[in-house]
């Protein structure tokens, strides 16, 4: 831990700063607990973001006075790095698979447990010694082993890491499925790995070497400043598709595993009239299995039965289907002078590579090819 600066004007800039931030990231925290979007995942995000303003508030408070009396919660929040990096897994994966902390994810949780009962012997010192103590660490003395920051940093980081692995392989798997996959492809997730890694970054340079302007200052300013940042990303985020939806297929009841249900042809009927025409729900890019389900008067576990056994596949293979098969009418119409890409979109498709690759596996041919081949006079079948 490098030693702070002597408190001065420019020091209660940043004091104020750091407040500042720990007042939004407790409203923040408010506004994720209560947000219906993704609610899982953002109340995971809301307890990561509570942290952070409490680390932030006492680092404030503390430096602001240096008050031996501090001390002590300021080194036992100064732990708190060793929760970030886990709940940032943790987030990421409520995000995926659509659930909520459970106890048997308190595994997730030992680095801090760890590093506390390493630190309890600190923790406990009676108030002579912590001011001792803290008097060392105004004075610039290094208080604490160099094995902690290592620690914290390769603790946090492999779970960062760990994190952006499970978004790469979740964005694949999405990409192969969804027609609006750029709308849920969790970009915002990149800009907050991004952030924490400058964090880092800035944390590492101040350890390892002396540099003018990188110290701890710097270093909660970039925090603070990361606050502002959730608080944009987070409260403007889509709706994730969780991965249980798309592994089973949208078979949401086991009822659905019998056999077939006397409404199976009046619900087939009543899809295909939902797909026909102008107003085909297919062209809409953010359908959902849910949405269809209402639409059309029928229990969600039902519609996703008929679409399985029915249609062949599942709800994103049927939707992919239709919209697809749009297009390929579309692209053969000479009369339509619009560019592929336009017509994709008005189909319902919001993401290129998909809609190329959906495509290319219905109809055999890459949109560009189909169209001239139809323009020519050539006919394509179906694969």
């Amino acid at each position: 831990m490098p030693s702070p600066v002597v408190p001065s004007s420019a020091y209660a800039l940043w004091v104020f700063v750091y407040i500042a931030a720990a007042v939004q990231a407790a409203l923040l925290a408010l506004a994720l607990w209560r947000r219906p979007v993704n609610p899982a995942a953002n109340r995971l995000l809301a307890v990561w973001v509570a942290l952070t303003g409490v680390d932030l508030l006492v680092k404030a408070v503390y430096w602001n006075s240096l008050s031996p009396e501090w001390f002590r919660v300021y080194r036992f929040v100064a732990l708190f790095p060793f929760l970030y990096g886990s709940l940032f897994y943790l987030y990421v994966r409520a995000l995926i698979e659509a659930r909520g902390f459970r106890w048997r994810d308190g595994v997730h949780l030992l680095g801090f447990g760890v590093m506390l009962a390493l630190n309890a012997h600190v923790l406990m010192l009676s108030q002579p010694q912590m001011q001792a103590l803290s008097a060392r660490w105004v004075a610039g003395e290094k208080t604490i082993g160099s094995w902690f920051d290592l620690s914290l940093f390769v603790y946090s980081l492999s779970y960062v890491a760990a994190a952006l692995v499970r978004v790469h392989r979740y964005r694949r798997r999405l990409r192969q499925r969804h027609s609006d996959a750029d709308r849920m492809s969790m970009r915002w997730i990149d800009v907050m790995a991004a952030c924490q890694v400058v964090i880092w970054i800035i944390a590492t340079t101040q350890w390892l070497a002396t540099v003018p302007g990188i110290d701890y200052r710097l270093l909660f300013g970039a925090v603070a400043a990361w606050v502002c940042m959730m608080g944009w990303l987070s409260l403007n985020q889509s709706p994730v598709a969780s991965e249980p939806e798309a592994v089973v297929g949208e078979v949401a009841d086991p009822r659905a595993e019998d056999a077939d249900d006397a409404r199976f042809p009046a619900v087939e009927t009543r899809l295909s009239q939902l797909m026909r025409g102008d107003d085909a729900l297919y062209r809409e890019p953010a359908l959902t299995i849910g949405q269809l389900a209402k639409r059309s008067g029928y229990p969600e576990y039902l519609v996703s039965a008929v679409i399985n056994r029915r249609f062949g596949g599942t709800f994103w293979d049927y939707i992919n289907r239709l919209r697809v098969e749009a297009v390929r009418a579309r692209l053969a119409d000479r009369q339509d002078a619009r560019t592929i890409l336009d017509i994709a979109y008005d189909c319902g498709f919001t993401s290129k590579s998909t809609f190329n690759a959906a495509f290319k596996r219905q109809i055999g041919e890459t949109p560009s090819g189909y169209r001239k081949m139809a323009a020519t006079g050539g006919s394509v079948g179906t694969a």
